[in-house]
């Protein structure tokens, strides 16, 4: 049995977006990709500063990210020519911390626990007692319970040192207000799933050359119609479809709207209020990348954590002269950054340049390359967060980050959305 040949339009060029194009162009479907931008990535994408390719905010994956990975192989990208994969290193600017040994997952976290240099026996002893009773409980909580409820028997070294900033880098949301459902559920894929599923894989290439250049070279030479600067005004509701307003593109048998959540809200406004409704009143939160450069600076590791606080804004620094890029390029990424936008760039700038001398020691003699703020980064990841659902009509689908699903907002969140709605279709 064969899948009839449908006319499918992807309203916009993320990752979403150009993981359903491949997936429907892939099941032999017409896909033509519209982009309202001038170029493709959405959030996660590279821009050109002074010379310098400096992606939008700095991006990790993990093993866990499956879908990914899947459409990196597809598009014609090698992983180990994109990443550099290594284990979960928890690393700051004082030495080693939690490290995750490759073999068994639960084997390989007790282990990391264990030897873990800084901690005391009764850190140590609480940390895995808890984490096993999650393991035993599924990695399920009461759905109204935040993160840092979920860990307030922990010590406060393991809080600190751990739930922090895993909860920061994987929910972009802070321990406070972050949903323990779905920190638990990113925990089980990640510290206990398979077998290198909690590995860091760190970007070698630009964001642009992971997934959107090679994308969109695949679908146009398998004959999709890739377009930028395109916007979809509106969609009317034809006998056999869709008809499509704002571009040449006519009727069309399927639309996947792998918008932004309020460009999406837009468009369905007139078919579907309520969906509209679920999706505009979304909360989100930003991140702030600030690239610094200095002479001969280089990290201990790739990645090195830091200790945030009321004058320390950055969580991790990423050493970009070990990851591909200019010698002396440090990345510091302001996750749940909403304080810091409030307070300013240039007072965020002023404190990350201040914190970069202290945590790293190198002395104050950074030259500021940029300062990117993606103000609505990801979705702000509360307990009982309402998402849209990927179906929104009959013939109209929704794709992206910000859609019901199992994984917060995250790149692979975005891919696997992608690819469900493009087999939807």
């Amino acid at each position: 049995m064969t899948t009839a040949r449908k006319r499918i339009l992807v309203a916009g060029g993320g990752w979403a977006g150009l993981a359903a194009a491949v997936e429907a162009t892939r099941l032999g479907h017409a896909v033509t990709l519209l982009e309202m931008a001038p170029q493709l990535g959405g959030r996660a994408r590279t821009v050109d500063v002074g010379g310098d390719s400096l992606d939008n905010g700095q991006h990790i994956a993990i093993g866990a990210y499956v879908e990914t990975l899947r459409l990196m192989n597809l598009v014609g990208v090698r992983e180990t020519d994109a990443f550099d994969r290594r284990p979960l290193e928890l690393r700051d600017a004082n030495g080693p911390g939690l490290r995750l040994a490759s073999g068994s997952p639960a084997a390989a976290f007790a282990l990391a626990v264990l030897r873990h240099p800084r901690w005391t026996r009764g850190d140590k002893a609480a940390l895995l007692l808890t984490a096993f009773a999650w393991r035993r409980a599924g990695f399920r909580c009461d759905a109204a319970c935040t993160v840092e409820r979920l860990a307030a028997r922990l010590p406060d070294s393991v809080r600190r040192d751990l739930v922090e900033p895993l909860c920061v880098a994987a929910l972009n949301t802070r321990t406070n207000e972050a949903s323990a459902a779905m920190f638990l559920r990113v925990l089980g894929d990640a510290l206990f799933g398979g077998r290198g599923h909690a590995d860091l894989l760190l970007p070698r290439r630009p964001l642009g050359a992971l997934i959107p250049e090679p994308a969109r070279l695949w679908l146009q030479a398998r004959g999709a119609d890739v377009r930028c600067r395109v916007r979809v005004e509106g969609l009317e509701r034809v006998e056999r479809g869709w008809r499509v307003h704002g571009s040449d593109i006519r009727d069309v048998d399927t639309v996947v709207l792998a918008t932004s959540a309020s460009e999406a809200a837009r468009i369905v406004d007139p078919h579907a209020p309520a969906w509209a409704a679920t999706a505009r009143a979304l909360p989100y939160e930003p991140i702030v990348t600030v690239y610094l450069r200095r002479s001969g600076a280089r990290l201990p590791a790739p990645m090195l954590a830091l200790r945030d606080g009321p004058n320390a804004p950055a969580q991790f620094v990423f050493d970009r002269g070990q990851l591909g890029g200019p010698d002396g390029l440090l990345a510091f990424v302001v996750s749940g950054a909403s304080r810091w936008l409030e307070a300013g760039l240039e007072a965020t700038l002023d404190a990350t340049r201040r914190q970069a001398a202290s945590a790293l020691g190198t002395g104050p003699f950074f030259q500021t390359v940029q300062v990117i703020a993606e103000r609505r980064a990801t979705l702000k990841c509360v307990p009982g967060l309402l998402r849209p659902a990927a179906s929104i009509a009959p013939g109209l689908m929704a794709a992206g980050d910000h859609v019901d699903g199992p994984y917060p907002s995250t790149l692979e969140g975005a891919v696997r959305s992608g690819f469900a709605a493009a087999r939807g279709a």
